[in-house]
C-alpha cells in the first residue's frame, strides 16, 4: 500500500511557479558558465534549478542545494543566482528523492494543525 502512495505522490501535476524565473542578461553571465538559481520555496525547502531547466532539485539545505549545482556543472564551477522570491521547482526533482515526502508531510501537518 505503501507502494501505490508514493507512486501518486510523484504523479501528481506541478504547481505553477510562485514566481516566473527570467532569463538571465547574457552581458552578467556567459553561455559558456552554467548558472544556477537557488532559493526556498513555499514550503520552505531549498530549490536548486539550471537556468535553462536542464537540471534541478530540492533539498533540506542550503549547502546541499549548493553542492548538487557544482556536481551537476561540474569540472567547472557554476554561477550561483538567489532569487529573493520564492521559487518551485518546474522539472524533475533530481536532488533529494524523500523530500518530496517531507513536502506532502508538511502540508497534512499544516491542514491539520488548522483545524
Amino acid at each position: 500500500m505503501a507502494a501505490i502512495a508514493l507512486q501518486s505522490i510523484h504523479r501528481q501535476p506541478r504547481q505553477a511557479p510562485a514566481t516566473e524565473l527570467k532569463p538571465l542578461d547574457p552581458d552578467v553571465v556567459s553561455a559558456a558558465i552554467p548558472a544556477f538559481f537557488i532559493g526556498r520555496n513555499r514550503a520552505g525547502l531549498w530549490v536548486a534549478r539550471e537556468v535553462n531547466g536542464r537540471a534541478g532539485g530540492l533539498f533540506l539545505f542550503k549547502s546541499s542545494a549548493v553542492d548538487f549545482a557544482n556536481r551537476q556543472s561540474a569540472p567547472a564551477r557554476c554561477a550561483l543566482v538567489f532569487p529573493t522570491e520564492t521559487f518551485e521547482l518546474d522539472i524533475e526533482n533530481l536532488g533529494n528523492p524523500l523530500i518530496v515526502l517531507v513536502e506532502h508531510a508538511g502540508r497534512l501537518l499544516t491542514r491539520f494543525a488548522a483545524r
